[in-house]
């Protein structure tokens, strides 16, 4: 992304704000991983897409129509101590030249000077229980500015959830977000391959993963959007089974659901193939039918759909494949109506996908399901899950776990699969393995 297109959504959010307000946006803490190690810092997904700001302990302020400065970024100070164990710092400098703020200052400093921007606004944005650190300061600014009301101060009236507000501008991608998507996308696919043709029996689940991770880190994705599902046999049919531990045995399938993070946005996809390269028949079967359940599902991503006509699609092949192959017993209609199939499809089709790999935005608006708009991105992901010892099912089916799932931008005449380069048809599954 570049400084205009941050630039673009901080005017595009403050002329929602209106005058006489303020928006106060934190990034992410440190994340302590044990004893003095933290995790790999990562940005707080609203505040990024504000700000490109890449840095732990910052604060964005919008302020519009303030005449000196409408966007000022409170981060850290250059130290050149600190500097050399830790990397590079942006200082305040760096926060105007590179990152487009129009006023900086230290972090430390933040105590003194944002109530007193306060002071002068009636409406603040704020996502409240988000940072309870900030949470707490800004209880004590707002008590603080309260009690100078002899001396005429009012400061705020009004506290507004700016989270509704970003959601709903993160909901739809612009073109170069798209790009990063198709390049998150690609490179997750090409990694699909890689795995498909490392996996045979004899070897483990971790090393599949790690085959995966490094395909991804090799072009660029040195982090993974979610951690990854690798799942062999039984496994597979854990939804979010994340030990990865297990041997690959002859005769199982092995469910991949993994996607990296490129640009600060994620990719999601998920394939299923066979540990030796060939589908049983049951496999086939069960394989066969959740892939034309998701064809179902993403013909039915167009601009005018709503949210749910794509798992309405699904559930219904789903169902009517599950009656067919006798794992289900009833009439169609009456099957959907009392969810019937949850017993072998228990999750929803479709999330929205982004920064997050659950992304946000609402579903429903005003009561409806929300309809498609060109933009938005989405996964779609049908599944079918039949562990050992399933209650009036014949053993020939036990541990088969599928899942297929696609990353899929609505088009102002349709719909594009940005992960179509990950191999899903069986011929091309097997041809893959066998090279």
């Amino acid at each position: 992304m570049t400084v205009n297109e941050y630039k673009r959504r901080r005017r595009q959010l403050m002329r929602m704000m209106g005058p006489e307000s303020i928006a106060i946006l934190p990034t992410a803490p440190v994340a302590k991983r044990n004893r003095d190690v933290d995790y790999h810092f990562r940005p707080d997904s609203d505040f990024y897409y504000m700000t490109g700001f890449p840095e732990p302990e910052a604060v964005a302020v919008l302020i519009p129509d303030r005449k000196h400065a409408e966007y000022v970024l409170f981060c850290r100070e250059r130290d050149p101590e600190r500097e050399m164990w830790d990397g590079a710092r942006a200082g305040q400098e760096g926060a105007a030249e590179i990152y487009g703020a129009d006023d900086s200052f230290p972090i430390g400093d933040l105590d003194d000077i944002l109530p007193r921007m306060l002071e002068q606004c009636q409406r603040v944005f704020y996502a409240m229980g988000c940072n309870p650190d900030l949470d707490k300061r800004m209880s004590e600014w707002i008590n603080s500015i309260r009690n100078k009301s002899r001396t005429g101060v009012t400061g705020p009236l009004e506290f507004i959830a700016v989270d509704h507000y970003l959601h709903d501008m993160r909901l739809y991608k612009s073109r170069s977000e798209i790009k990063t998507m198709r390049t998150a996308a690609k490179i997750s696919a090409d990694a699909h391959k890689r795995a498909m043709q490392l996996c045979s029996p004899g070897v483990k689940e971790w090393q599949v993963e790690a085959e995966f991770n490094h395909a991804c880190q090799m072009k660029g994705a040195r982090f993974q959007a979610y951690s990854p599902i690798v799942g062999g046999g039984a496994n597979g049919c854990v939804l979010h089974y994340i030990e990865n531990q297990d041997e690959l045995r002859d005769g199982d399938l092995l469910l991949v659901d993994a996607g990296c993070e490129y640009g600060y946005y994620a990719s999601d996809i998920t394939r299923t193939y066979p540990v030796n390269g060939k589908f049983s028949d049951e496999q086939k079967a069960l394989y066969q039918l959740v892939l034309k359940a998701q064809e179902a599902a993403i013909e039915k991503v167009r601009p005018g759909n709503h949210w749910n006509d794509p798992h309405d699609a699904a559930v219904k092949v789903i169902t009517k494949g599950l009656i067919d192959l006798g794992l289900l017993k009833g009439r169609l209609p009456s099957l959907i109506k009392s969810e019937a199939y949850k017993k072998f499809y228990m999750h929803r089709t479709c999330h929205w996908l982004g920064m997050d790999v659950h992304d946000v935005g609402d579903y429903k608006v005003d009561g409806a399901w929300r309809l498609l708009e060109p933009g938005m991105v989405l996964t779609v992901e049908p599944g079918i899950y039949i562990p050992s010892g399933s209650k009036g099912v014949a053993k020939k089916w036990w541990n088969i776990g599928i899942r297929i799932e696609d990353d899929v931008v609505v088009t102002k005449d349709g719909r594009d699969v940005l992960s179509k380069d990950a191999p899903k048809a069986v011929d091309e599954i097997e041809a893959l393995m066998a090279r």
